[in-house]
């Protein structure tokens, strides 16, 4: 007995000596809200797909140490990982910003189970903003797709095609014209629909975009592409003139109730992939253009909120010795994705919700507090 009591203290001892990690409640879109100094009316999400700290840090180095990005006040770290993996990949990193759940691998505006979950883009419109949407992909790919579409395949490209004809979105701008204009699964033109739909509807082959004389009394769809946009370097350099554009697009279709604009440099992505330094660092300074266009129209206009993160790294790289700000060494741990903490920049009123460290769906819950849903 004595022996069993012995035993029983000594365990109870260490129970109450050991740490013990506290259970932190979820915050909900109203206790974030009381942490807001001001409002802002616009909300722009800017996603350099698969850019972990090393990709920024590359592109800094080899940008003269300066970047756009040094002009954020405010920067924190998301945890990027899935429902079914550690390691995320776009659709499930995307569907954590757009619908504030964590989904598996693969899956576009659904959650874990495969039900369909509302975006913030989707919220957006039924409250009046204007909305939009910019990729440097295929405007069906996974990450863009998060915030429109909701199908258990993010490969589902003609069906997330489809998808984009049951909102009202006001303008989006990337490739994948082939998904719109020549399906395989079915009869539909939705180029033709959309023209129906009172959309100005042009595409790269016709007109340059920085030449467009946009219709503000129409909704505006662009194409960048027939299937996959060219890369950077290789002559692609709409993405910072579409993310000059169309905040202003969207400034003046809102009435003055606001936009929700999400903006994607997808290409740096395929660099990682590719283990392509050289194609990460112009696809980074691509993006980081876009970046000083859209931090630009927030500073004159005062009321937006910009946010930019990434939704995983890609390629696990690293910047090896022998290195300078002339000549990057690169070095890949792998030609996929990695786990790694992934920064966030914030700017404008709400820019304060963004500090810290949090779960990659608490970003989603920060946009909804701050625009007041």
């Amino acid at each position: 007995m004595r022996i069993k009591n012995l035993i029983l203290f000594v365990g109870l001892f260490f129970a109450a000596c050991s740490p013990v990690t506290p259970v932190q409640p979820m915050l909900t879109e109203f206790d974030e809200a009381k942490k807001l100094n001001k409002r802002p009316l616009n909300v722009i999400l800017m996603i350099g797909d698969g850019m972990g700290l090393t990709q920024i840090t590359a592109g800094l180095y080899s940008n003269g140490n300066k970047l756009n990005l040094e002009r954020f006040p405010v920067v924190g770290l998301h945890k990027s990982y899935s429902s079914s993996d550690l390691v995320t990949d776009s659709a499930a990193g995307a569907t954590a910003f757009s619908c504030g759940v964590k989904t598996y691998n693969g899956a576009v505006g659904l959650d874990k189970d495969a039900g369909s979950v509302t975006t913030i883009l989707e919220e957006a419109e039924e409250k009046g903003l204007a909305t939009g949407m910019v990729s440097s992909s295929s405007i069906t790919h996974a990450t863009p797709a998060s915030f429109i579409a909701h199908v258990r395949s993010r490969d589902q490209y003609e069906d997330i095609a489809a998808d984009f004809m049951k909102t009202d979105i006001d303008l989006f701008i990337g490739g994948g014209r082939q998904y719109f204009e020549r399906r395989k699964t079915d009869d539909r033109n939705l180029w033709q629909e959309l023209e129906a739909r009172n959309y100005q509807v042009s595409a790269l082959a016709k007109e340059d975009l920085d030449k467009v004389v946009l219709d503000f009394s129409k909704n505006f769809a662009f194409f960048t592409a027939e299937g996959e946009p060219l890369p950077a370097a290789s002559g692609r350099d709409y993405l910072p003139v579409a993310s000059r554009l169309a905040p202003v697009f969207l400034n003046q279709r809102s009435g003055g109730k606001g936009f929700f604009l999400m903006i994607e440099g997808a290409q740096i992505d395929w660099g990682g992939h590719a283990n392509d330094s050289r194609y990460i660092i112009s696809e980074m300074l691509d993006f980081d253009k876009a970046v000083g266009a859209v931090l630009d129209f927030a500073e004159e206009d005062g009321n937006t909120l910009v946010i930019v993160t990434a939704d995983h790294e890609a390629g696990g790289y690293a910047i090896m010795l022998g290195s300078s700000m002339d000549s990057i060494v690169p070095g890949f741990t792998t030609k996929g994705h990695t786990a790694t903490l992934i920064p966030v920049f914030a700017y404008g009123p709400g820019s304060e919700l963004f500090g810290g460290m949090y779960e990659n769906t608490a970003i989603y819950r920060k946009m909804r507090a701050a625009l007041n849903f």
